[in-house]
C-alpha cells in the first residue's frame, strides 16, 4: 500500500507541474477577460505560430456591433505600427499576422470597440508572438509524453528515496533513461524542425530550455552513478529536487529568436540544417 501513495503523490506533483507549465511561459496563448454590453467574453491572444502559413488570431466576438483593430510590427524593432482592421467570421472577428521565418517575433495590441468606446486588449500591452517550423506529431508527441514521464519517474524515485524504498535504484535509472531519449534524443529534434538548430544551449548558446533539461539530465546521471554499486538515496532526493526545480522554470523563455535585421537566430548559434 506504501508503494500506491508513492505513486498517487508523484502523480498529483506531476499533474500539477503540467498545469503550471500550461499556465507560464512566453508561447502559450495570454488570456484576456473583457466585458463589453454587459457580455463578458473570455479571450485567449495567441503568442506562438507554427507552420508555413499567415497566423490567424480569432476572437470569440458574436456581438455584431462590435469591431476591432490591430497594430502589430516586428520584434525587437523600433519599426512603426502597421494598423490593420479585424474582419468579421460570423460570430469571431479575425485579424491576420503575415507569416515569419522560424524564431521571427511580432508584437502586437489589439483594441476592440463599439459605442464610441474602446476596449484595449491586455490592458493596451503588446503580445510577443514567435513562429515556429512545422514539427512533426511523430516527434513532437513522444517528446513532451517522455518529458512529462521522465518528471513522474524522477518524483516517484525521488519520494521512494526519502522512505528508503528498495526500488530506488530501479527508478533512478528508468528516469535517466527517459530523460535522455525525451530531452537529449527528441528534444534536438523538436528544435531542429522548430527553428533549424539542433542545440542551443551552453557551449553554444544560452537557450534556457536546452540548459535546464542539460542540468537535470546531468544530476540524474550523477544520482545513477552514484547508485550503482551502492544505494545512496541522497543523490536520488537531489536529483528530484533539481528536476522540480527545472521545471518550475517557465517553457521556452530565453528562446530561440531572429534578429529582423540580419536574419540570423541570436538566441541559438548551431545551424544544422535550413528548412
Amino acid at each position: 500500500m506504501k508503494t500506491v501513495y508513492y505513486w498517487l503523490i508523484a502523480v498529483v506533483i506531476t499533474l500539477t507541474a503540467m498545469v503550471y507549465q500550461r499556465t507560464t511561459g512566453p508561447t502559450y496563448p495570454l488570456r484576456d477577460k473583457i466585458n463589453i454590453n454587459n457580455n463578458e467574453y473570455n479571450l485567449q491572444l495567441t503568442r506562438s505560430h507554427g507552420g508555413e502559413s499567415d497566423c490567424k488570431i480569432s476572437l470569440p466576438i458574436n456581438d455584431a456591433e462590435v469591431t476591432g483593430t490591430m497594430f502589430f510590427k516586428l520584434y525587437p524593432t523600433k519599426n512603426s505600427w502597421t494598423e490593420q482592421e479585424l474582419t468579421r467570421e460570423g460570430e469571431h472577428l479575425v485579424a491576420t499576422l503575415p507569416h515569419l521565418p522560424p524564431a521571427g517575433k511580432y508584437e502586437y495590441k489589439i483594441t476592440l470597440t463599439t459605442n464610441d468606446q474602446s476596449f484595449p486588449l491586455n490592458g493596451g500591452m503588446p503580445v510577443i508572438i514567435r513562429f515556429k517550423g512545422d514539427v512533426p506529431a511523430g516527434i513532437l508527441i513522444p517528446h513532451i509524453f517522455l518529458m512529462f514521464f521522465a518528471m513522474l519517474l524522477g518524483n516517484l524515485a525521488g519520494i521512494m528515496a526519502i522512505f528508503s524504498h528498495k526500488q530506488v535504484k530501479f527508478y533512478t535509472t528508468v528516469t535517466l533513461i527517459a530523460l535522455f531519449i525525451g530531452g537529449l534524443i527528441l528534444g534536438p529534434l523538436v528544435q531542429l524542425y522548430a527553428f533549424c538548430e539542433a542545440w542551443a544551449g551552453v557551449p553554444f548558446a544560452w537557450d534556457l530550455t536546452d540548459n535546464k533539461t542539460l542540468v537535470a539530465f546531468l544530476f540524474w546521471l550523477l544520482a545513477f552513478a552514484m547508485n550503482r554499486n551502492k544505494v545512496r538515496p541522497g543523490y536520488t532526493v537531489l536529483a528530484a529536487l533539481v528536476m522540480l526545480l527545472v521545471y518550475s522554470i517557465p517553457h521556452s523563455m530565453y528562446g530561440s529568436e531572429l534578429d529582423p535585421e540580419t536574419g540570423e537566430i541570436i538566441q541559438g548559434w548551431i545551424q544544422l540544417i535550413v528548412f
